[in-house]
C-alpha cells in the first residue's frame, strides 16, 4: 500500500512527500505545507486509495527544533483497511495551515480542538473559534511553553462555598 499511496501522490504533485515513515504496518507521510490540501483531495478521490475517513487531526510540539509544531491528520479507508498519517511540519512563525474541512467534513472539530490547543490556525476552515477554552482566553493549553498548573488570573473560577 505504501507504494501505491507515494506513487500516486508524487505523480501529481511532484516533490510533495518529503518522508515517508513505516513502523510495524503504520505508514506516515510528510507532506509540504503548500501541497496537503492536493495530497487529501488525491488520497480521499483516487478509486484506487479512497481515504474516506478523517479520525483525527492534532498537533505535536516540539519546543525546541527550527519547524516547532507537526500538525497530524489521521485518515482511515475503509476500502483498503488501511490506515495513514499525514504530517506538515510549520515553524512557530507561520502557524497556518490549509484546512481539510473541504475534503473530510469531519475534520471540522478535529481543527477546531487543535486550533484551541495549539493555536494551529487552519486557513478556509469554516468556523474556527475556541472548542475548550473560552473566545477570550489568549493561551494555547497544550504548547510546551504553558505552565503545567496553568496560568494564575488567566481564567476566572467558581467560587469555592463555605
Amino acid at each position: 500500500m505504501k507504494e501505491i499511496i507515494l506513487q500516486k501522490i508524487n505523480a501529481q504533485i511532484p516533490g510533495a512527500v518529503i518522508e515517508s515513515v513505516e513502523f510495524r504496518n503504520d505508514l506516515s507521510i510528510t507532506v509540504k505545507r503548500e501541497n496537503l490540501l492536493k495530497a487529501a483531495q488525491i488520497l480521499y478521490s483516487d478509486p484506487e486509495l479512497q481515504f474516506d475517513m478523517c479520525k483525527d487531526v492534532t498537533a505535536i510540539d516540539w519546543a525546541k527544533r527550527k519547524e516547532r509544531f507537526t500538525v497530524v491528520y489521521q485518515v482511515y479507508s475503509f476500502k483498503n483497511n488501511f490506515e495513514l498519517r499525514i504530517k506538515v511540519n510549520l515553524e512557530e512563525s507561520d502557524l497556518s495551515i490549509e484546512s481539510l474541512t473541504s475534503v473530510w467534513k469531519s475534520a471540522n472539530w478535529y481543527e477546531r480542538e487543535t486550533f484551541d490547543m495549539y493555536g494551529i490556525n487552519f486557513k478556509n476552515h469554516p468556523d474556527l473559534r475556541r472548542f475548550y477554552m473560552p473566545e477570550e482566553f489568549e493561551y494555547y493549553p497544550l504548547r510546551k511553553d504553558f505552565p503545567l498548573l496553568g496560568i494564575p488570573g488567566s481564567l476566572p473560577l467558581p467560587e469555592h462555598e463555605k
